[in-house]
């Protein structure tokens, strides 16, 4: 088979998704990325993608739309009617994702959470946004014990445990280290994220929430 070479704008967008996740958004520079991506023109990222931001969002288009296929997909074959198999969905589709070689997008994703930067997620493609929200809202559909902020609250943070989670597997696989066998793997998250969603609010937590400014119960989605 002939080999295909990836063109500049994918080889940078590699390159970033790499140095980002290892640096951060701002340990490393755009010239350095360039370099990097075996490019010596010294504007070449600003060229094709104009800012660091919109490189940032390059990345996510790059990545995201194979997510979100493959776990539509797995949704159309499992047919998933309660929280552990809906949440099988998203779990596999991740760490099938951290098995790819070359790939370093869920330390980079887990990287932007660590930085708070759910922002990104507003420029992406209208399709991409709703997908995630209307899985998360699915997910919450199985919640029904938890009132509101509280509900989308414990969501979004198993989503954000899973893609840690996801991150340190492909982290360990960049470096050369062992993993836990996949299936379980797989599995043993899924017990502890379905235990963590359904367990109820205690009264102190419900107490604590009267007291709370809503917008401060809100957590960050991500994925």
């Amino acid at each position: 088979m002939p080999v295909v070479t990836p063109s500049t704008k994918e080889q940078i967008v590699r390159a970033a998704e790499r140095l980002f996740a290892a640096h951060g958004l701002d340990g490393i520079s755009l010239r350095q990325i360039g370099a990097a991506a075996g490019n010596g023109n010294n504007s070449a990222v600003q060229y094709h993608f104009g800012s660091r931001d919109q490189l940032v969002q390059a990345i996510f288009e790059y990545r995201l739309p194979w997510l979100h296929e493959r776990r539509t997909l797995l949704i159309a074959e499992h047919r998933p009617d309660d929280l552990r198999s809906l949440l099988d969905c998203q779990v596999r589709t991740l760490l099938e994702h951290s098995e790819l070689p070359g790939s370093h997008y869920l330390c980079f994703v887990d990287m932007l959470r660590q930085y708070g930067r759910s922002d990104v997620f507003e420029g992406l493609p209208v399709a991409l946004r709703d997908s995630a929200r209307e899985f998360q809202e699915r997910l919450g559909g199985f919640l029904p014990h938890l009132v509101e902020p509280l509900r989308a609250r414990r969501v979004a943070q198993a989503m954000a445990f899973i893609v840690d989670a996801a991150a340190d597997r492909e982290r360990a696989h960049a470096h050369g280290r062992p993993v836990v066998p996949f299936a379980l793997q797989v599995t043993d998250l899924l017990d502890g994220m379905v235990g963590f969603l359904k367990a109820p609010a205690s009264p102190r937590t419900l107490a604590v929430l009267e007291r709370t400014d809503p917008a401060a119960a809100v957590w960050p989605a991500f994925l």
